[in-house]
C-alpha cells in the first residue's frame, strides 16, 4: 500500500483530560507518551516487554453494540499509542494524590507496608484498581490473579496481598490446606498483641467516587460514523480499518503487513529484535472479529476476542450447557488461567495466539486435540481450516496464505463419553512461558472402555505444535487399561525420540502428562460405572490458597511516650508518594533543555582483539550527535579494584560479551538506540575462552589471592573418625533484577568544570571520585545526588561507577546534559550478578553424628574482571562454619577468572552460597547415618561461649533461642509426622520439611568502612532537615533515620524531612551495604541531634513550658547554631589473613527458618505450603520495616535456590535477559502461610538503640525451601528403592526436581 500523505488525528483521554495527537507515531508506545510527552512518570519502565507489570495502567472503552463500558488492566509498554483512539486511560496519578486525596488502594498498599523501594507499587496499585472497578468485592483468587503479572523484588508479596485482601468480603479458612489441623495461621489478636496495621483505619471503597468515562467519547462512538484511520511515523505507517471488507482489501494489497491487536507478539519483535514493518494494520475496530455464534456443533468465537474475553465466554457457556458438552471449554479455561498475566490476557487475542504458532503455545495443542477449526477470509472468499498437525508447518508459520485473515475459531461441543484435559509445566507457576503443554482428548463408545477416538497434541517438544499420532493409533480400538497405556508410553517415547528439543525433562513431561490424563479418565469411567476395578485416585493440584499469616514483634514499653516512634511499626517514609506515583526516581527527572541520551555499544565476542570500530553509519543517522570512545576520556581510562584494572571503555581487547566498547549520543533514546545498532565493530577472536569454573580450574585462571582459613588439625582428625564422606553442590548465579534499571543524568553546570550527577547509586562518594578521576578534575567539582533507588541489592555500587564515568565523558565532551538509562536486557547483559559456585567438601564424622573434621573448597565464577570478587570470597570463607562448631575445619575459596560478564556484590555477599554448601554437607551426614537432618544440626551447633574458626568470640545463646522457638512455633516435630503420613498415602505427590539456621556477620571487616556522618539542620519554623550517608533503596533507612531524629530531638516525626543523599552535604561516605546502613548512619544522626538538643538546653530551661517552635525561634535570636554534623567512628573491625584470625564483624544476626513444601513428582512443580521464620534483630527500630526486609530477603533466597536460572550460549552470550526468560518469584511463589517472628528480649550493645542489621541474613533462610524440596525428593526416591546421598544442584528447578525424583517415567528417558 502506498502511504498517503494524509494523516488523521488521534483522540483519547488520560485521567479525564482530552488528548489529541496530530502526529502520532506508530512506533510510540503509551508508556513513552505518558512519561515523555505528558510527564506522567508514575507509570514506570521496568522491562519494556510486558513481563513485570511496573507500567500497568487501566484502559476503558465504550462498546456501542451493548452500550457498556469495559475496564481492564494493560501494560503501557506494549500498548501502541495509535491503538488508543476512543479509549480512556487511567494512570496511578489519575486515581489519587497527596495534593487531593489518595485512593483506598493506594492507602492500603502503603499502610499495610506493601511498598519498599516503591518502583513496582504504581503498577500494583493499578492492577488492583482495575480489578475493583470491575468487582468492588473481589475474592482472594481474584486478587492473586490480578497481581500475578506484577513483579516485586523487595517485599516478598505478603504485605501487598494483606493490604489488598482487606477489600475481600470474607477471608479464607486458615486451616484449609492442613486438613482442619491448626496450620499456624493468624489467630485473633488480643489487646496486648501489636499489629503491623489496623484495617479499621482504612478509607472505605466508594465506587461512586471514581472517574467517569468521558461522555465525549460515548458521544463520539454513538454519533460519528467510524472511519478508517491512518497515522504516519518516521519509519512506519499505521492503518486502522473499520469494515471487514476494508481489512481484507488492505491485507490483499499488503500481504506482508502484520495485523496488530494486542501487540504482544509484534511489539516485542520491534523493540527487542529491531524488526521494522513499513506498514501495520490494526484490526481492533473491525466488529466482525468479535462476534460469538452458537451452532449445533459448537461455538464460533471471534478471533479478535481477547484471551480474557474468551475465558468469560467459555465460562458462560459452561453454565448454559450440560457438563458432557463442555469438556473442551473447561480444558481451555484451565489453560487460560495460567497463560500470561492478566494484563497480557486482557489484550492478546485468540486469533493472534493461534497465528503466532509458537511451539510452546498453551492453547494450540488443546484446540488441535479438540478438533477445532478456524474460519479464514481473503479476497478469494472464506474457508474453514482444521487446526490439526497440518495447520502448523514450522516455527511461527501456519498453512494459511499471507493474505488470509482468521475471522473466527470453532470450538466444538464435546459428546457423551468424550473427555478432554489440558496440562502445562512452566519454569514458574504463573506468568511464564510453558516448557511443555498438552491437549488430550479421548472418546469412548457408550458404556464401554474401548477407545473410539483419541487425539493428543504437545507443545514445547519440537518447532511446532506436535501430534502424537502414532501413540493415538496404538490406543484406538483398544480398552483403556494398564496394558494399553503401558504400550502407549513406549510408543510415545519412540515417537518423539528423533525430534529436536528432546531434552530429558521435556520427554519425561510428555509421559507424565499422559499418565495424569489416564488417571483422570480412569476416574471418570469409574464414576460412570463403566469399569468396576479399583482405580488410582487422580492427582489433585498442588494447594494454592494463601493463608493469613502471623507477624510477631515486641511491644514498646508502656513508659515510652506516644510521640516517640522508635520501636513502632511506622509506615515507610515514602510509601504514600510511591503508591500515588509522586515519588521521584532518577529517570523521572524532567528533561533538561538540550539534553542528550546515551546508548551503549557492547561487545558481541567473549575473547577477542578489537581490529576496528566503524561509527560512520551511526553518525549519518537522524538525531545522532556523537560517538564516545576510550580516546575521548580526558583522565583515567581504567578503574582499579583489588589490584586489577578495568577499562571504562574497551580499548584494544574485549574479554566478555557485554563489555562496553563505545557509546552513542543522540537527541532521543530512540535515535541513540538506532545509532548504537549501526556501529560496526570488527574482531579477531582469541583462543580458548573460559566460561565455566571447570574451564578455569583446567587452565589455572584465577584472580589472586585465594582466601583460606583453618583451625585444628584437619588431616589428623580424618584419621580418627568413624565415617568419611565426600560430596559437592553447584549453586547457580542470580540476577539482581532491581525493578529500576541503572539510571543516571549528568548535568554540566557550565563553569569551572563542575558537574551535577543525579544517579541511582548505593555509594555516591565512590562514584564522585570515579567521575573526577575520569574527567581529570578535583572531586569538589562533582556532586552526586541520590533521591532514592528502585531497588539495588548490591548491584548499584561498582558497575554504576563505570556507567557514570562514560556518561560524564559524554557530558564533558558535548557540554550538554546526558541521560543514560539501561534497557532491562542490556542491564542484565552488562552488570553481572551473584557469583555461581562449585562447592566441594570432605567431611569426617562419628556414629552419633558429631562432625570432627571438614575440608571445604569453593570455586566462584568471578567473570572477566575482579570487581569485588575477592572480598566476596573473603566473606564466604568467614562463614564456612555457619552455625556449626566443627573443631577441625579447613576452608578455601578460589576466585575463577572467566570470559563472562563480571559478577559483583549481591545481597548476602557470598554467604548464601557458602552456607548452602555447608548445609548440604550437614544433610549428607544425616543421609549417610539415616538420621534426621535436625539431629545432625543440633549436635554440631555452637553452644556456650564460643570461638569462630577465625578466633572471634561470640555467644550463640540467641542462635539457639531462635532454633528452639522456630521449632516450637512451626510445630516442627508434629509436622514431620504429618509429612511422613502424607508421603505414605500419596505416591505421586510428596511433602518435605526442613529447618535452616544462619549466623551472619554484620558490617564491614575493613574497619574504616564502618564510619558514617550526618548533617541535621533545624529551620526557623521548627522543621528539621536530615541528611546522612545512607541511600534509600527500599530498606527503610530514611524512615529509621526520621525515627532516630524524632526521638533525639523530642519532636513528632512529621517535623523531620529527609530529601536526598548528596556528596555536597555529607562527604566521604561509604556504601549502603553490609546490613550496616542503619547502624552507622543512625549513630551519626543521633550524634548530630544530641548536639543540637544540647545547644537548645539553656533555652528549654529558661522556658520549660514553651513549644518546640518557641525554642527554635529563641535560639535564632540568641545566635545559637541550629546546624550540626554528626559522626560515628564505627567498630574497629579487622582480619589478618596470614594469621587466619581477627574480629571482622561487630556482631552477628541470627535467624532460623522452617519450610514445608509439597511437590508433584511427575512434573517437578512444587508449592511452599508454609514457612516460619524467627530472627534475632535485637530491639527492632521499626518492626514493619524489619519484617518486610526479612520477608523480601527470604523470597530473594527462595528465587536463588529454587527458581532463578541464568543460561548462557556456548559462546558466552547471556540468553536470559528479561522477565520472560528469567523468572524471579511472583505472588504465586510466596509461602501459602508466611509467618515471621522477631525474637523477644534480645539486646545488642553494638548498634543504635540495641537493634541489629537485618537486610541480608534472611536471604540464606530461603534455602529452607531448597532443603525441604530435597527432603521431598528423597521420599520420592525411596518409592523406587533409592536411598542415601544424591545430587540436587541449586536452583532446584522443576527440571532438576523431576529428574531427581527418578519416577518410572524419568527412568524411561
Amino acid at each position: 500500500m502506498s502511504a498517503s500523505a494524509e494523516r488523521d488525528t488521534l483522540c483519547f483521554f488520560v485521567n479525564g483530560k482530552k488528548v489529541t495527537e496530530e502526529r502520532a507515531d506508530p512506533e510510540t508506545t503509551l508508556l513513552y507518551f505518558l512519561r515523555q510527552k505528558l510527564r506522567l512518570t508514575g507509570t514506570k519502565y521496568g522491562c519494556g516487554g510486558g513481563g513485570c507489570g511496573a507500567c500497568t495502567v487501566m484502559v476503558s472503552r465504550y462498546r456501542p453494540s451493548n452500550k457498556t463500558i469495559v475496564h481492564y488492566s494493560a501494560n503501557a509498554c506494549l500498548l501502541p499509542l495509535c491503538q488508543l483512539h476512543g479509549a480512556a486511560i487511567t494512570t496511578v496519578e489519575g486515581i489519587g494524590s497527596t495534593k487531593t486525596s489518595i485512593h483506598p488502594v493506594q492507602e492500603r498498599i502503603a499502610k499495610a507496608h506493601g511498598s519498599q523501594c516503591g518502583f513496582c507499587t504504581p503498577g500494583m496499585v493499578m492492577s488492583m484498581y482495575a480489578l475493583l472497578r470491575n468487582n468492588p468485592h473481589p475474592s482472594l483468587d481474584d486478587i492473586t490473579e490480578a497481581l500475578a503479572g506484577n513483579l516485586c523484588r523487595c517485599t516478598g508479596y505478603r504485605p501487598i496481598v494483606d493490604g489488598c485482601r482487606t477489600f475481600c468480603q470474607q477471608e479464607v479458612n486458615c486451616c484449609q490446606i492442613s486438613g482442619g489441623k491448626d496450620c499456624g495461621g493468624k489467630k485473633e489478636k488480643t489487646d496486648e498483641t501489636p499489629l503491623l496495621f489496623n484495617k479499621l483505619d482504612f478509607l472505605p471503597l466508594d465506587p461512586t467516587q471514581e472517574l467517569i468515562f468521558p461522555p465525549e467519547l460515548i458521544l463520539m462512538a454513538e454519533t460519528n460514523r467510524p472511519q478508517m484511520l491512518t497515522f504516519h511515523g518516521e519509519r512506519m505507517t499505521w492503518v486502522s480499518p473499520v469494515l471487514l471488507e476494508e481489512l481484507v482489501q488492505l491485507k490483499t494489497s499488503n500481504p506482508k503487513a502484520p495485523l496488530i491487536m494486542g501487540n504482544t507478539n509484534i511489539g516485542p519483535d520491534i523493540k527487542f529484535k529491531g524488526v521494522v514493518h513499513p506498514l501495520v494494520i490494526s484490526s481492533i475496530r473491525v466488529l466482525e472479529l468479535f462476534e460469538v455464534t452458537e451452532t449445533p456443533n459448537g461455538v464460533w468465537v471471534g478471533a479478535g476476542n481477547t484471551l480474557s474475553d474468551t475465558r468469560v465466554i467459555l465460562k458462560k457457556l459452561c453454565s448454559q450447557f450440560p457438563e458432557e458438552k463442555t469438556e473442551l471449554f473447561r480444558a481451555l479455561i484451565h489453560q487460560l488461567w495460567n497463560l500470561g498475566s492478566k494484563q497480557i490476557r486482557n489484550v492478546a487475542t485468540l486469533g493472534g495466539h493461534i497465528m503466532s504458532a509458537y511451539p510452546n503455545s498453551d492453547l494450540n495443542p488443546v484446540l488441535a486435540a479438540g478438533n477445532c477449526s478456524v474460519s479464514a477470509i481473503c479476497s478469494d472468499g472464506r474457508r474453514e481450516v482444521p487446526l490439526n498437525q497440518d495447520f502448523f508447518v514450522s516455527f511461527g508459520k501456519t498453512i494459511l496464505k499471507p493474505e488470509e485473515i482468521v475471522v473466527a475459531v470453532l470450538i466444538p461441543f464435546s459428546r457423551k463419553g468424550e473427555f478432554v484435559r489440558a496440562f502445562r509445566q512452566a519454569p514458574r507457576k504463573e506468568s511464564a512461558f510453558a516448557t511443555v503443554t498438552t491437549g488430550m482428548r479421548v472418546m469412548f463408545s457408550e458404556g464401554s472402555r474401548v477407545v473410539e477416538d483419541v487425539s493428543i497434541y504437545y507443545g514445547g517438544v519440537c518447532a511446532t505444535t506436535a501430534s502424537a499420532a502414532k501413540t493415538c493409533a496404538a490406543v484406538i480400538a483398544r480398552p483403556w487399561n494398564d496394558e494399553t497405556l503401558s504400550h502407549a508410553y513406549d510408543v510415545l517415547m519412540k515417537e518423539f525420540d528423533s525430534l529436536p528439543s528432546k531434552a530429558e525433562f521435556r520427554r519425561c513431561l510428555t509421559l507424565s502428562f499422559l499418565f495424569k490424563f489416564s488417571l483422570e479418565v480412569f476416574q471418570k469411567l469409574s464414576e460412570m460405572s463403566v469399569i468396576e476395578d479399583k482405580v488410582m485416585e487422580k492427582i489433585e493440584p498442588l494447594p494454592r490458597e494463601i493463608q493469613l499469616s502471623q507477624q510477631e514483634f515486641q511491644c514498646v514499653s508502656d513508659a515510652q511516650s506516644d510521640h516517640n516512634p522508635v520501636g513502632r511499626p511506622i509506615m515507610h517514609l515514602s510509601a504514600i508518594s510511591q503508591a500515588t506515583g509522586e515519588a521521584v526516581y532518577c529517570d523521572d527527572l524532567p528533561t533538561i533543555d538540550g539534553e542528550l541520551f546515551l546508548a551503549l555499544v557492547t561487545s558481541s565476542r567473549a575473547h577477542a582483539k578489537i581490529t576496528s570500530v566503524d561509527v560512520s553509519s551511526a553518525l549519518r543517522l537522524p538525531g545522532v550527535v556523537d560517538v564516545i570512545t576510550a580516546k575521548d576520556i580526558p583522565g583515567k581510562k581504567t578503574r582499579s579494584f583489588d589490584g586489577y584494572d578495568e577499562d571504562v571503555l574497551a580499548q584494544t581487547q574485549v574479554t566478555c560479551i557485554g563489555q562496553i566498547v563505545c557509546a552513542v549520543l543522540a537527541d532521543s533514546r530512540t535515535h541513540a538506540k538506532r545509532g548504537a545498532s549501526a556501529v560496526k565493530i570488527s574482531y579477531e577472536d582469541l583462543p580458548d575462552p573460559i566460561f565455566t569454573v571447570e574451564d578455569a580450574i583446567k587452565q589455572s585462571s584465577y584472580f589472586e589471592p585465594w582466601r583460606k582459613l583453618e583451625r585444628g588439625n584437619v588431616t589428623e582428625a580424618f584419621k580418627s573418625v568413624d565415617f568419611v564422606h565426600e560430596g559437592e553442590i553447584r549453586i547457580g548465579g542470580q540476577e539482581h533484577f532491581y525493578m529500576e534499571t541503572q539510571s543516571m543524568l549528568v548535568v554540566p553546570v557550565g563553569e569551572e568544570s563542575e558537574f551535577k550527577i543525579y544517579v541511582a547509586s548505593q555509594w555516591p562518594t565512590l562514584l564522585q571520585m570515579a567521575v573526577a578521576e575520569t574527567l581529570a578534575i578535583p572531586s569538589n567539582r562533582v556532586s552526586c545526588h541520590v533521591k532514592r533507588l528502585g531497588g539495588a541489592f548490591g548491584g548499584k555500587v561498582f558497575k554504576t561507577n563505570i556507567l557514570a564515568c562514560i556518561a560524564s565523558v559524554a557530558a564533558w565532551k558535548s557540554n550538554c546534559a546526558v541521560r543514560c538509562v539501561l534497557e532491562r536486557g542490556e542491564d542484565m547483559l552488562i552488570t553481572g550478578g551473584r557469583h555461581p559456585v562449585l562447592g566441594k567438601y570432605k567431611v569426617g564424622f562419628q556414629k552419633d553424628g558429631r562432625i570432627l573434621a571438614a575440608d571445604l573448597q569453593i570455586y566462584t565464577n568471578a567473570g572477566n574482571v575482579v570487581d569485588k570478587s575477592i572480598v566476596v570470597a573473603e566473606k564466604m570463607v568467614l562463614h564456612l562454619d555457619n552455625a556449626y562448631n566443627i573443631p577441625n575445619l579447613r576452608g578455601q575459596v578460589a576466585t575463577c577468572r572467566t570470559n563472562l560478564p563480571s559478577n559483583t556484590s549481591f545481597r548476602g555477599f557470598g554467604v548464601p552460597q557458602a552456607a548452602c554448601v555447608v548445609e548440604n554437607m550437614i544433610r549428607d551426614v544425616g543421609l549417610v547415618l539415616q538420621f534426621p537432618a535436625d539431629q545432625i544440626q543440633e549436635i554440631n551447633m555452637y553452644r556456650g561461649p564460643s570461638l569462630t574458626h577465625y578466633k572471634m568470640e561470640f555467644s550463640p545463646e540467641n542462635l539457639l533461642r531462635c532454633w528452639d522457638e522456630c521449632k516450637v512455633k512451626s510445630d516442627y516435630h508434629g509436622r514431620c509426622i504429618a509429612v511422613e503420613k502424607f508421603n505414605h498415602q500419596n505416591r505421586w505427590k510428596k511433602r518435605g520439611i526442613a529447618v535452616t539456621p544462619v549466623k551472619y556477620g554484620i558490617g564491614f571487616p575493613e574497619g574504616f568502612m564502618n564510619q558514617a556522618a550526618a548533617l541535621v539542620n533545624i529551620y526557623e519554623d521548627g522543621s528539621v532537615l536530615v541528611t546522612h550517608a545512607g541511600t534509600e533503596m527500599g530498606q527503610g533507612v530514611h524512615t529509621k533515620m526520621q525515627q532516630v531524629a524524632s526521638q533525639e530531638l523530642h519532636v513528632p516525626p512529621s517535623k523531620v524531612y529527609i530529601s536526598e543523599t548528596c556528596t555536597d552535604t555529607v562527604p566521604n561516605t561509604f556504601p549502603s551495604a553490609a546490613s550496616f546502613g542503619t547502624d552507622a548512619n543512625g549513630m551519626a544522626v543521633k550524634n548530630a541531634c544530641q548536639t543540637l538538643y544540647q545547644r537548645l538546653e539553656p533555652i528549654r530551661l529558661k522556658n520549660p513550658k514553651g513549644t518546640w517552635e518557641n525554642w527554635v525561634s529563641e535560639a535564632i535570636m540568641e545566635k545559637i547554631s541550629l546546624s550540626a554534623t554528626g559522626f560515628y567512628r564505627g567498630a574497629d573491625t579487622h582480619m589478618n589473613w596470614e594469621k587466619m584470625e581477627g574480629h571482622p564483624y561487630p556482631y552477628f544476626t541470627f535467624g532460623v527458618s522452617c519450610s514445608e513444601v509439597e511437590l508433584d513428582c511427575l512434573t517437578g512443580d512444587y508449592r511452599t505450603v508454609r514457612t516460619d521464620i524467627v530472627v534475632d534483630n535485637g530491639q527492632s527500630l521499626n518492626p514493619s520495616v524489619d519484617i518486610g526486609q526479612i520477608e523480601g530477603a527470604f523470597m530473594q533466597g527462595l528465587g536463588l535456590y529454587t527458581l532463578e536460572e541464568l543460561k548462557f550460549s556456548p559462546s558466552g552470550l547471556l540468553y536470559t535477559r528479561g522477565p520472560s526468560q528469567y523468572q524471579i518469584p511472583a505472588v504465586c511463589d510466596m509461602p501459602l502461610s508466611f509467618n515471621v517472628y522477631l525474637l523477644s528480649d534480645s539486646h545488642n550493645p553494638h548498634a543504635i538503640y540495641s537493634s541489629k542489621g537485618i537486610g541480608e541474613p534472611a536471604v540464606f533462610l530461603g534455602s529452607s525451601v531448597f532443603f525441604a524440596i530435597k527432603d521431598a525428593v528423597a521420599a520420592a526416591r525411596k518409592e523406587v528403592g533409592l536411598t542415601g546421598c544424591f545430587s540436587l544442584d541449586s536452583p532446584a528447578t522443576a527440571e532438576r526436581i523431576c529428574l531427581a525424583c527418578a519416577s518410572p517415567f524419568t527412568q524411561k528417558v
